[in-house]
């Protein structure tokens, strides 16, 4: 292997590709997330939710990814932008700060020279970044990274939570950096108290079933308690990192900058355009079996929430999703009449035969206007 690889070598490299933060921890299997991630599915708590939860086993066991492997380095990149463009119509949603750019495709350029280094001194190494395959949340924060907020993401000194984590799993044997940083929210619990669903159980406890980040995203059905709640938000929720003290101080560094467009989704165009367009603009996005009408159904829901009743496109709108195929889109086509106070609309709705649509006409709908 010619000469030793040492851990500040790829350190630096890892700094000077444009990493927020780098750290390396051992291949020894990840804990807490190798106890808690099984008992969190086991309880409900993580709903359907797959990614590190599909097989805790596998997620939290560096070794499943490289059966030699020694070391994790991990690397975390600072996606903090600034502040948010503002909603121009009532029309417009918000999309979560992490999925304004592919962020992920950045953090695997920083990571890529640490990977080839690695090889280039004979050892194996394999980038992970935006997988299922390993808890990288858990390795930065063994490597000393940061230390887990309540509302369990990740806050690194000086960036706070808005980082994307990734890692490269090594057979190479480095020296650990860290230890791992013990709290520093102490008595702070904002992001508890200011949760819009009440998803933070305790701290580091999240209820899925209740988070809006989740519940925009999974298929099926928002729970009708919840749809208030979603407000505005047509993908991701960022309400308990812009609470986070830390947050408010995090440097804007990020080279790129996104546009108004990339912060925003027009409702109206969503609910009209094609798979193909739908897909083609927001393909990034987590969408369950690339099913467009789980963005559709989440649309409806801030359409109730924002749209003015009196603008003929919402109206149109309306009435084209009260006939739609799908009977989830009907359905939540129904709370959204409700919402906007347009009753009038559902006089030929009585008759559908989907038992979700019938439930939505018999329950209680606070009208917004």
């Amino acid at each position: 292997m010619g000469r030793s690889l040492e851990a500040e070598e790829l350190l630096k490299l890892g700094y000077e590709a444009g990493l927020s933060a780098v750290g390396i921890t051992t291949a020894d299997d990840l804990f807490p997330a190798a106890d808690v991630l099984p008992i969190r599915k086991a309880s409900g708590l993580a709903d359907r939710m797959q990614f590190t939860y599909r097989n805790p086993a596998r997620s939290s066991s560096p070794t499943r990814v490289l059966e030699t492997a020694r070391s994790v380095i991990t690397g975390a990149l600072n996606y903090y932008q600034g502040p948010r463009a503002d909603i121009q119509t009532s029309t417009h949603a918000e999309i979560a700060r992490y999925s304004w750019e592919d962020y992920y495709a950045e953090l695997r350029l920083g990571l890529e020279p640490i990977a080839e280094a690695v090889r280039q001194h004979g050892g194996k190494a394999q980038i992970l970044a935006d997988s299922n395959a390993l808890v990288d949340r858990n390795a930065a924060w063994r490597s000393g990274l940061g230390w887990y907020g309540k509302n369990a993401n990740l806050i690194i000194p000086g960036h706070g939570s808005w980082v994307v984590l990734g890692a490269v799993v090594t057979d190479v044997e480095l020296a650990p950096t860290g230890p791992p940083q013990t709290d520093q929210c102490g008595a702070c619990s904002s992001c508890v108290t200011d949760c819009p669903t009440g998803a933070i159980l305790a701290p580091g406890v999240i209820d899925a079933r209740r988070c809006i980040a989740w519940l925009v995203q999974a298929d099926g059905e928002i729970p009708i308690e919840y749809r208030t709640a979603v407000g505005n938000r047509i993908y991701g929720c960022d309400e308990c990192q812009e609470v986070c003290p830390p947050n408010r101080s995090a440097p804007v560094v990020i080279k790129s900058k996104a546009t108004h467009d990339s912060q925003t989704a027009d409702i109206v165009w969503i609910l009209t355009c094609s798979d193909e367009q739908l897909l083609a603009k927001y393909g990034r996005w987590y969408i369950a079996d690339r099913n467009c009408d789980v963005i559709r159904r989440t649309a409806l829901v801030v359409l109730g929430n924002t749209a003015d009743p009196a603008d003929q496109n919402v109206q149109n709108l309306i009435t084209r999703y009260l006939q739609h195929d799908n009977p989830t889109l009907r359905a939540h086509t129904v709370w959204a009449t409700k919402r906007l106070g347009l009753h009038s609309f559902l006089e030929n709705v009585d008759a559908d035969p989907d038992p979700a649509v019938q439930r939505e006409l018999r329950a209680t709908v606070d009208t917004r206007l």
